[in-house]
């Protein structure tokens, strides 16, 4: 199995009213959170999806394998980013990680790596609280249907037409898996 990970930081942080993933936890933005957290999985290919501009900013370590991706076109939505990371990808199965989840940790990713070992043609997801999140793993037999993904719902709607493909699983700590949709949300972080 060789998984491609891909670090999706495009997005436009409309409801933050302020470019979130330039916004400081623990004396690190949430995009350099992300890049690093990446950084430490024991995958097969790293690639950021990025603005020129944050990817710019960015501080990466000297990994000659992560693969910087510019989406010149972050309007056009999540997918667009989606796209952008499979077109560039090499792996058997695609690792989504959302760069607005700055508890993450690598241990974890374990249980998704170990699912994916037991469930090799599985979409593999944490739920918390009855609702799936990310990081999301696709085998990459959904490739096609990743490359057809429009707007901003993600691949969401291709979980929703194959549940036969769904394991989810339910992460030990939850917490870890909160992401930052809005200002109220990294005040939280912060308390």
């Amino acid at each position: 199995m060789k998984i491609s990970a891909i670090l999706l930081a495009a997005g436009l942080s409309h409801r933050m009213g302020a470019d979130k993933l330039l916004m400081k936890y623990r004396g690190k933005s949430l995009m350099q959170t992300a890049i690093d957290l990446m950084s430490s999985l024991p995958v097969y290919e790293k690639i950021v999806v990025s603005t020129k501009e944050r990817l710019d900013l960015a501080v990466f370590p000297p990994d000659p394998d992560i693969k910087k991706v510019i989406n010149i076109s972050p309007e056009n939505g999540q997918s667009g980013s989606i796209k952008l990371g499979v077109e560039n990808s090499t792996g058997t199965h695609y690792l989504f990680i959302m760069a607005d989840q700055p508890k993450l940790t690598a241990e974890a990713f374990v249980p998704l790596f170990e699912s994916a070992v037991k469930s090799i043609n599985s979409i593999i997801f944490p739920v918390i609280n009855g609702n799936p999140c990310s990081p999301v793993l696709f085998p990459a037999m959904f490739r096609d249907e990743l490359l057809t993904l429009t707007g901003d719902m993600g691949g969401r709607i291709i979980r929703e037409t194959n549940p036969e493909a769904c394991c989810a699983i339910k992460p030990e700590n939850p917490e870890l898996f909160s992401d930052i949709d809005n200002a109220d949300d990294f005040i939280a972080l912060c308390l």
